[in-house]
């Protein structure tokens, strides 16, 4: 069985986005939960989790995750209608 995880990001308050939340199992759970209460898109991706699960809470992510987690955000950009210069 499969252990649930997930990882929380904030951007535009510092140059990097910073992981501000992360858990497994129930944790996990009450954060993708947060996640969907304040309107917040959740993207599935195992290796990206991998990469972010070793930095630290409120660390901002280092320069070898740029690339990806720029395409997550540029989804979740045009799923709201946005392009990144407007978030």
């Amino acid at each position: 069985m499969n252990r649930r995880e997930a990882i929380a990001l904030e951007y535009g308050k510092s140059q990097a986005p910073v992981v501000v939340a992360q858990g497994s199992g129930d944790l996990a759970d009450l954060i993708i939960e947060e996640a969907r209460r304040q309107g917040v898109f959740i993207a599935q991706d195992p290796q990206l989790l991998a990469l972010l699960g070793r930095i630290e809470l409120n660390e901002e992510i280092p320069p070898e995750c740029y690339a990806a987690v720029a395409v997550v955000l540029a989804w979740a950009y045009r799923l709201r209608g946005l392009m990144p210069e407007q978030r």
